[in-house]
């Protein structure tokens, strides 16, 4: 079994945190504590227990991490969403990076599947 850094899975989502990060570099200073401290840890949590479930050796231990990161990458749409209502961001960061958000879930969904596969196989 390789690192959790080898995982396309894991990869994405790096670049989803590194994405969000930069782009709350441009948010309202009053924002820091609010709206800026939430997106920067839910698209943080994405790669976060992507890694701890690799970290776990039973399917049903790796699963639960999972649809945490899964959740989190939907919790980090509705932020984004935030930030689109208050004008922080326009229509097609949006999009761009709830397609990004969308992808990871699509892969994690892929990754509990295969996982899933391993143990009845």
């Amino acid at each position: 079994m390789g690192s959790f850094m080898d995982l396309e899975v894991w990869k994405k989502a790096r670049i989803l945190r590194n994405n969000i990060t930069e782009l709350t570099k441009s948010f309202p200073s009053e924002e820091k504590f609010r709206l800026i401290d939430q997106i920067i840890r839910s698209s943080r949590s994405v790669g976060n227990n992507i890694a701890e479930g690799h970290g776990r050796y039973h399917y049903l231990d790796a699963s639960k991490f999972l649809i945490t990161a899964r959740g989190s990458a939907v919790e980090t749409i509705d932020h984004l969403i935030i930030a689109l209502d208050n004008g922080f961001i326009d229509e097609h960061t949006f999009e761009r990076l709830k397609s990004d958000c969308e992808e990871c879930s699509k892969m994690i969904n892929g990754y509990i599947a295969y996982l899933k596969k391993q143990v009845n196989a």
